[in-house]
């Protein structure tokens, strides 16, 4: 089984290098593992003058599965948009066909007093975030900045989704919620957006192929609301990309701390990208504080998703809760009564955990 290892920037070697600590005690222990490593992003615009060079492009076509830190950086900023880090990330989803992201927003028990809301609404909490990931508003043709026939200068995007895309990611959505507890809540702005009433009009009708589940739809503003006011009513949410991309990382904050979650981007055939839902936090990357811990988890859901290992997925996110049950903690989840360990001791800790 073929891994990329794609490091990234900022705080990505450092958590990356702790996941791979994780995923090389599971090649020992008998995993049929080959561990290959490139850039993308800003390291890749470094290296080839490109954030998805050649290089990157062809071991990723070969891999059957990729992990990733984060990119990003400020002195990537001046650069021109193709060339900037994310574009990287944007091209490497849209190269590999990985229109389907799975974000977890799970809260550990030992982490209730992390949460910025109060323990009684968030203590349990258990969300799975399916969105779009190759359509909508990021990559609808055509986008720009023009002037317009009055002179003046004007940005422009397009949204747009097919009903092949539509059909496809609530497929995902609704299978995951088969495996859960059967609720399914697709987020739109049907009341705004044409492309949103057509989402919501498919999703209707997939509904019929999948009785055993409750299907509702909820306006994205309400869902936002909903998310803080009562994120337990939730069980799988399926959105577009560019509601998903705002709506999984509000989820994350419930869990105290964006550092706790991973994530899986995966094509029709369970490929994936796994990295965790943070970004490249360049004003603490080299400091030895970041969190590792949705980096790692994010090697149990490539365990699960594109290995189908339960059993090496449950492994690790064990090993996952047993550091946690003895308090260990990084800086981000640190509260009095734990003990603050830096990013490479939470990955050794993981490790002798398993």
């Amino acid at each position: 089984m073929k891994v990329l290892i794609l490091p990234g920037d900022g705080i990505g070697p450092e958590i990356v290098a702790q996941a791979k600590k994780v995923l090389e005690v599971l090649k020992k222990d008998g995993l049929d593992l080959e561990l290959q490593e490139a850039p993308l992003g800003g390291a890749a615009y470094d290296q080839y003058g490109s954030p998805y060079p050649e290089f990157t492009q062809n071991l990723a076509r070969a891999a059957d599965a990729i992990l990733l830190g984060a990119v990003g950086g400020p002195q990537y900023d001046k650069l021109d948009r193709p060339l900037r880090p994310e574009r990287g990330l944007l091209a490497i989803r849209k190269d590999l066909n990985l229109f389907a992201n799975l974000r977890p927003a799970i809260l550990y028990p030992e982490l209730a007093n992390a949460s910025t809301l109060k323990p009684e609404v968030v203590s349990g909490l258990d969300i799975l975030i399916v969105r779009e990931l190759t359509g909508d508003i990021y990559f609808g043709q055509p986008r720009g900045i023009r002037t317009n026939e009055a002179g003046e200068r004007e940005g422009f995007n397009t949204m747009l989704y097919a009903e092949s895309e539509i059909r496809r990611i609530g497929h995902v959505a609704f299978q995951a919620a088969q495996k859960r507890g059967k609720k399914l809540c697709s987020v739109d702005k049907a009341n705004v957006l044409e492309t949103t009433e057509f989402w919501k009009e498919i999703m209707t009708d997939l509904a019929k192929e999948y009785p055993d589940v409750e299907l509702s739809h909820m306006l994205v503003d309400n869902a936002a609301m909903q998310l803080v006011k009562a994120p337990k009513q939730f069980d799988v949410v399926v959105t577009g990309n560019i509601f998903g991309d705002i709506l999984s990382d509000e989820a994350s904050m419930l869990t105290g701390s964006i550092g706790m979650l991973p994530s899986a981007s995966l094509d029709v055939n369970n490929k994936g990208l796994y990295e965790p839902s943070h970004g490249s936090a360049p004003d603490i990357a080299g400091k030895d504080v970041a969190n590792p811990l949705a980096t790692i988890l994010s090697v149990a859901m490539m365990l699960r998703y594109t290995f189908n290992n339960e059993a090496a997925a449950q492994r690790v996110e064990n090993a996952v809760k047993k550091v946690l049950a003895d308090g260990l903690r990084t800086a981000d989840i640190y509260e009095e009564g734990t003990t603050k360990v830096s990013c490479s001791a939470m990955g050794a800790a993981v490790v002798a955990a398993m």
